[in-house]
């Protein structure tokens, strides 16, 4: 968690930032002004990211991505980053891709995003997008894992499996062992996939649940106390009771609220809110802290 304030940052908490790290891979969502920063105080570096997710362009949700990718250029990341945001926003990214004078090195490939559905194909998985509601576009993000299967190591061993021939048998599905044959379904069981998703700034909508649906992390924004659902239907965005509900009712495993108005500076009144909705494994996010993914299911 990068920075978790709202459209104000606070002695405490910095402009929008997050950064999820998947299986060698790092996404970075939303990064508002101080990203760069807060990237070094977290102990990661622009090489940890390769893609980068903009929900829309609204300054403390991209005034930080000049210094990211100019830092990219600067450390010589080697491999490709792909930034993801509203293709209506172009002339924004265009003025943020090349925002001062630095050495251009770094390979950054623009991914606008034209409409909902499959968004891109990533080794850890497929990202996904759906419209949200705010005052200009904007956009959320899904990560579907593929369903694979869990080897057991118990029945290996007695299937007489072991060595190279576990990762032949994961690739073929099927290995002879001697005068028998071994099939992958024999010694695994299934492994559901994951999902993450990342709803921000948007009023409640068809969107927050269809990103939310089956999300083992869910990192939402709570800008809002229910006592300003006004305000936050006004200007586009949730309540905690709002993001807790969807949460219930979308079945999520670990929900993460960000994204606070400055009007709150106590978070536990966000966090009794958001109970009151969703009784499962709650975060109320504070800026640096790490969060981890809930362990695949058995």
């Amino acid at each position: 968690m990068l920075g978790t304030a709202g459209q104000v940052p606070t002695r405490t908490r910095n402009h929008n930032g997050y950064l999820l790290r998947w299986d060698g891979r790092g996404f970075l969502f939303d990064p508002g002004e101080g990203t760069q920063r807060q990237l070094l105080l977290a102990g990661v570096p622009s090489s940890a990211v390769h893609r980068v997710f903009v929900s829309h362009f609204h300054g403390d949700h991209c005034l930080g991505l000049p210094g990211v990718l100019q830092r990219m250029s600067l450390d010589g990341v080697a491999h490709a980053v792909v930034t993801h945001y509203p293709a209506s926003g172009q002339v924004f990214y265009d003025r943020l891709r090349h925002a001062s004078a630095f050495a251009d090195r770094a390979d950054v490939r623009a991914g606008p995003v034209t409409g909902e559905g499959v968004l891109a194909e990533d080794p850890v998985g497929t990202w996904e997008t759906r419209r949200l509601e705010h005052p200009v576009e904007s956009f959320g993000y899904r990560l579907v894992e593929p369903d694979g299967r869990r080897m057991l190591p118990d029945r290996l061993a007695a299937a007489g499996v072991a060595g190279p021939d576990v990762g032949r048998l994961q690739r073929d599905g099927v290995l002879r062992v001697g005068e028998r044959t071994v099939r992958l379904e024999d010694v695994s069981e299934p492994r559901p996939g994951q999902r993450f998703a990342f709803v921000m700034d948007t009023r409640l909508c068809d969107g927050v649940p269809a990103l939310a649906e089956g999300a083992d992390l869910l990192v939402v924004e709570a800008t809002f106390l229910a006592q300003d659902a006004a305000l936050a239907e006004r200007y586009g965005h949730l309540t905690a009771r709002q993001a807790a509900r969807v949460a219930a009712e979308c079945g999520v495993r670990r929900l993460v609220l960000s994204h606070f108005s400055q009007r709150y500076p106590d978070p536990r009144r966000l966090e009794e809110e958001a109970r009151a909705e969703f009784d499962g494994d709650l975060v109320v996010a504070a800026d640096l802290q790490r969060v981890p993914v809930p362990a695949r299911r058995g």
